[in-house]
């Protein structure tokens, strides 16, 4: 994959297969000590305890339509590529943490990607579960959660995927995630 935004893509599909109800995503760029840390929790069925041993072998995979599963061993290696770490927690009927993290400045890492057009992809693609994420930026956060959009639009959650409503939310992200880096941007100055 290209961009690190492709994988928090598949392993939210992951998370929306596995029934959750609830996805959180927290992306921490911390520039000063060099790290970016990416963690994708879910309330789903969580992952067998027999089988997390083989979780990011490729071979081994839940899927039926195909029998090779690349994401999460992709991401493991995406993340110790770049002298990071990959983690994988899980428990039956409570739900799984996925955490990536990589040397921010290293000159493997793939960019991130847009966030912005990922959250709105995420929209489009988790049906009616709820997505919170979190953007923190050398200690400065932006959130998105769409319980608080639901209710500003007094919506059930269906007005989610209308056009003008996601190209308002894919603004609404680029611009919370402007200032968070802007501020930075000025203290340089």
């Amino acid at each position: 994959m290209k961009e690190l935004s492709l994988h928090i893509l598949d392993i939210v599909q992951n998370s929306v297969r596995a029934g959750a109800k609830n996805i959180g995503l927290t992306i921490t760029e911390d520039l000063k000590e060099d790290w970016l840390t990416i963690v994708i929790d879910d309330d789903g069925c969580g992952i067998p305890e027999e089988k997390m041993a083989d979780i990011t072998n490729p071979f081994v995979t839940s899927r039926k339509t195909r029998k090779v599963g690349l994401g999460l061993s992709l991401f493991k290696s995406a993340a110790e590529t770049c002298d990071g770490r990959f983690e994988i927690t899980s428990k039956v009927d409570v739900g799984t943490r996925v955490t990536a993290v990589f040397r921010w400045s290293h000159i493997d890492r793939e960019p991130l990607g847009s966030m912005p057009d990922t959250v709105v992809t995420l929209l489009m693609s988790i049906g009616d579960a709820e997505l919170l994420y979190k953007h923190i930026y050398n200690g400065r956060c932006f959130e998105f959660d769409t319980r608080e959009i639901k209710e500003i639009l007094g919506d059930d959650g269906t007005m989610l995927n209308d056009p003008e409503i996601l190209n308002w939310i894919r603004g609404y992200v680029e611009e919370g995630l402007a200032e968070i880096v802007e501020e930075d941007h000025e203290e340089i100055s």
